[in-house]
């Protein structure tokens, strides 16, 4: 079989042909199917060996030390030798995989020969075909875990380890140092049980991805941002744990660490950075210094990791094992992701390149897996991109409205849509002048004059675009023809309100942003009115701000189609989710207050039915079931978001309830009376569109959250396509 391999004297990195490893009692062994290279840990042992023989005595004191107590007891002659010979021989890289066993030895009775198993050790667990893994350095992957997200099992147990030992409580904010593999994981851990985090690192790129994957906001420690954001979240008291997930020799880590955290505050040390602790600034503030074991209880135990002896659960709840277990389930359950930082998969026979590359600086990485031959390639996850929004020189500022000037509106297109439920609230609004209409026909077009007062009436667009006395333009046509639209009126200068879906495809939606890229326009408000909804605004209002994820469910109660209608023209208009499905996904979001992050569909054989799971960089998850086949005398929409012992409950947008578990009794509260009709808030929705172009002030929702909900919308069908969860890549 082969091995990848380092000799420590010169620096070389071999992938060697071995002996195969026997399948010893009490383990297993295990075909590789991928493995995880550790970015910071074995890079680090890469380039000591490429350093001259002081460059190793300096960066490893504590083994010169030991070469001294040797040439005391020893000799000088003798220990030479002894230290010439382990240098000069090849040693072992690797401690995180994920592989087949492929054979159990004896007294193995929790695993069989096919089952996928997630390895740990840097003995047992190493970048090679085969190994042999004792029991409790071994942990069976969930069903439905991909093998390359389960190789990451033992850098998650570090990092689970680490966390345990900060012992966070729900409501904490955390400050974590160093953002590679280690910080990234930590990053989402504490944010996934309902810990605030502050990152800081100097790569830019890094930072963004803590963000991405639920930081509340990072920074470079040596700017002043990071102390900034720590001082908000805490009201200047400082954080409650500061995790040291960073390498190298700067002391800056601990001394950021003494300057950020609370009073008898928690410094968990998980990396191996430099520790001069700065005594006074600890001493002044009692700071807890804690240092983080590897995986858990029973590293460096040889009876636990080579002979199997379990510890009591009653005594020692997590141990290496049950951590590497627990990890896999976070994995399992989406609580973690794991494949935002896999930055590179190479195939096992490319090992030294990769690593040399990564050396080199060739390859910049969080984690780079190696894929194992006879291991068949998975199918990458499928992802939908959303895109930057970039804006040439800043945005174009709007014009102010003199106080008594009238916003002037043009529409292209006055369908059953624009007729029933946009036009009759600005037909009567003041401060509003319809100006003129657009259709493709002349009669539709007077007749949306004759019945709203529009001051003209025409068929042709591009008169509209070039009237410079037009503030804003409603695009209210078919589904197909919003983004070409979209972008005409963007490109003219125009305020422009669509109605969704903003886009049909991925690149419609990158045709939208490149008109915003090259005229510097952003002003742009799709119609996703429920997050302005009255009733909604009031009950969230009243649920409250929230520390943990949270759950909510959203069932749209469709109906079946007329016969005829346009929406069931799919080969041009897009399916009925995608016409709609932005939506319901904007108000999840809005509820939420963040981006989701994944998006997993499924839908039921033979009609349109669908279930599709969001979930946020928080842990929270949306559940939308967009079905077609209830009954139609049953409610179209019902909202329950369920987090922290508070529920809030939307009927319809007839009646609401939140519910409250406070410290004395329970509270409830129910919207007071019916309103004499389903308010959805269309109204409101324009009342701020106006407002907007009225007074230059910043549109209603923000272009980025209007381009995340338009993205989770087209995933939904990547995810039919693929039945998998789909991914969405935020651009950098």
């Amino acid at each position: 079989m082969k091995q990848v391999v380092q000799n420590y004297k010169s620096g070389e990195l071999a992938l060697l042909d071995v002996p195969a490893p026997g399948c010893k009692p009490g383990g297993v062994l295990v075909r590789s199917a991928y493995s995880l290279i550790s970015t910071g840990t074995e890079l680090m042992k890469v380039s000591e060996a490429g350093m001259s023989m002081v460059g190793k005595a300096r960066s490893r004191p504590d083994q010169v030390a030991k070469v001294m107590q040797s040439v005391a007891t020893n000799g000088v002659p003798a220990t030479y030798r002894k230290v010439m010979g382990k240098l000069d021989s090849y040693t072992p890289l690797g401690y995180s995989l994920c592989g087949v066993v492929e054979q159990a030895g004896t007294g193995i009775d929790d695993v069989a020969v096919g089952d996928l198993v997630a390895c740990a050790g840097n003995e047992h667990a190493l970048h090679a075909e085969l190994n042999w893994v004792p029991k409790n350095l071994y942990a069976r992957v969930p069903d439905g875990l991909a093998p390359r997200h389960a190789a990451f099992g033992t850098v998650g147990s570090i990092a689970l380890q680490g966390v345990r030992r900060g012992e966070s409580r729900l409501g904490d904010v955390a400050l974590v140092i160093g953002l590679g593999l280690i910080g990234q994981l930590v990053v989402q851990l504490l944010a996934a049980s309902g810990v605030r985090v502050v990152g800081a690192d100097p790569d830019p790129v890094r930072c963004e991805l803590a963000e991405r994957l639920g930081a509340a906001a990072c920074g470079d420690p040596a700017s002043a941002a990071v102390e900034a954001s720590v001082a908000e979240l805490t009201g200047g008291h400082g954080v409650d744990q500061v995790y040291l997930a960073a390498g190298g020799g700067s002391n800056q880590p601990v001394e950021l660490a003494a300057r950020l955290c609370r009073d008898r505050g928690r410094v968990v040390d998980i990396g191996k950075c430099r520790l001069d602790l700065p005594w006074n600034a600890y001493y002044e503030k009692e700071l807890d210094v804690r240092f983080s074991r590897s995986y858990g209880p029973g590293r460096y135990d040889p009876e636990y990791e080579l002979e199997g002896r379990d510890y009591p659960i009653g005594y020692v709840r997590w141990t290496e094992r049950r951590n590497l277990a627990c990890f896999l389930d976070l994995l399992a359950r989406g609580s973690v992701d794991v494949e935002p930082l896999i930055s590179h998969i190479a195939g096992f026979g490319d090992a030294v390149e990769t690593y040399q590359r990564l050396k080199d600086g060739d390859l910049k990485a969080v984690a780079v897996l190696f894929r194992y031959p006879g291991h068949a390639a998975e199918a990458e996850a499928p992802a939908v991109a959303v895109p930057a929004v970039k804006r040439r020189g800043g945005a174009v500022s709007a014009p102010v409205r003199a106080a008594k000037a009238p916003v002037r509106l043009a529409f292209v297109g006055a369908g059953n849509y624009a007729t029933s439920m946009l036009l009759p609230h600005l037909a009567q609004r003041d401060g509003v002048e319809l100006s003129t209409v657009v259709t493709t026909t002349a009669l539709s077009a007077a007749n949306a004059k004759r019945k709203f007062g529009f001051a003209g009436a025409t068929t042709d667009l591009d008169a509209v675009l070039g009237d410079p006395s037009i503030d804003a333009v409603f695009v209210v046509t078919r589904h197909s023809s919003h983004a070409e639209l979209t972008r005409k009126a963007l490109l003219a200068g125009k305020t422009v309100f669509v109605e969704k879906p903003l886009a049909l495809t991925e690149d419609e939606l990158a045709g939208v942003l490149a008109a915003v890229e090259e005229s510097g326009n952003d002003r742009l408000q799709v119609g996703f009115n429920r997050r302005f909804a009255p009733l909604l605004q009031e009950a969230r209002k009243r649920f409250g701000a929230r520390t943990g994820p949270a759950s909510l469910r959203y069932l749209v109660n469709a109906g079946r189609l007329q016969h005829g209608s346009w929406y069931l023209q799919q080969g041009t208009e897009g399916s009925r989710f995608a016409g709609e499905g932005g939506h319901f996904i904007d108000t999840a979001s809005w509820l939420l207050a963040a981006d989701p992050v994944s998006v997993y569909a499924v839908a039921a054989s033979g009609n349109e039915d669908l279930q599709v799971v969001l979930r946020y960089p928080d842990g929270s998850t949306a559940t939308i079931s967009y079905v077609t086949t209830g009954a139609p005398g049953f409610p179209k929409e019902t909202l329950d978001l369920v987090a922290d012992g508070k529920v809030l409950r939307l009927d319809d947008f007839v009646r609401a309830s939140v519910y409250l578990d406070g410290t004395v009794g329970r509270k409830r509260w129910v919207s007071s009376r019916l309103p004499k009709a389903r308010d959805k808030g269309q109204s409101a929705e324009l009342a701020a569109f106006v407002k907007a172009v009225r007074t230059g002030g910043p549109m209603p929702v923000p272009l980025e959250s209007l381009v995340a909900t338009t993205a989770a919308t087209l995933a939904v069908r990547a995810g039919l396509a693929g039945g998998a969860p789909v991914t969405l890549a935020r651009a950098r």
